[in-house]
């Protein structure tokens, strides 16, 4: 699955240079051009990296910082910040409210690549991995296989993109649009119900008699893949 990239900045030439490249690069990519937008798409989607800018309408990069963290869903979301200031004690404070790095414009597209991979690497270490894990339920990206405590597990296409998507976002509980985002596309259109349909489906075929149920869901929120669940049989 695509990593997702909130960018949020409202210099136009910038965010059409950022999507070119971040595109090319082999990443997804949703744009917000002021703060308040950033905060209720980053709600709506929990983005795996935010690219923001300092200088924001409506709201700073640094109160919109302040504000993911404070939030549940992007608490945990690498953020990196773009902006012309260089000064240090500007960077001191854009770290210190909550940014994981920090880039001063102009920067090239290959330093802010690597930063990307980086931060990546270090939120979600499943993409750089070609094996999946959670509890006995192993995920082999090169083969596309699939298996749990010992057995073959063979899975339809859409439901390995689900549960390849649980795998990279262990524990994190996502709801019925999130996950229609990130296993079918933003373009495509599909009923949320769909995503239960495809749910029932992958617990049926992930769950042999007697085995615990990988899947956990969350009442009013969504759906999680329970880690432990499996160990704790």
């Amino acid at each position: 699955m695509k990593p997702l990239l909130l960018v949020v900045e409202d210099e136009e030439t910038l965010v059409n240079r950022l999507r070119y490249n971040l595109e090319k690069e082999g990443y997804r990519v949703a744009i917000a051009e002021n703060g308040e937008d950033a905060l209720l798409l980053a709600r709506e989607e929990t983005p795996d990296l935010i690219l923001l800018d300092w200088m924001l309408p409506l709201l700073s990069g640094i109160e919109v910082c302040r504000r993911l963290r404070r939030a549940r869903e992007t608490r945990n979301v690498p953020i990196l910040m773009l902006t012309a200031k260089g000064e240090e004690e500007n960077k001191v404070r854009g770290l210190d409210t909550g940014a994981d790095d920090y880039m001063t414009k102009p920067f090239s597209p290959s330093e802010l690549a690597a930063r990307i991979r980086a931060l990546l690497r270090r939120a979600r270490p499943a993409l750089s991995e070609e094996k999946l894990e959670a509890g006995d339920l192993t995920m082999d990206l090169a083969t596309h296989r699939v298996h749990r405590a010992g057995r073959e597990v063979e899975l339809a296409p859409t439901e390995f993109r689900l549960l390849r998507h649980f795998l990279e976002h262990p524990g994190r509980v996502f709801n019925r649009e999130q996950l229609l985002n990130a296993v079918w596309g933003q373009d495509v259109y599909v009923e949320l119900r769909t995503v239960d349909v495809h749910i029932r489906r992958l617990r049926r075929t992930l769950n042999a008699e007697g085995e615990a149920d990988l899947v956990r869901t969350v009442r009013g929120a969504g759906y999680a893949l329970k880690e432990d669940a499996a160990k704790n049989q």
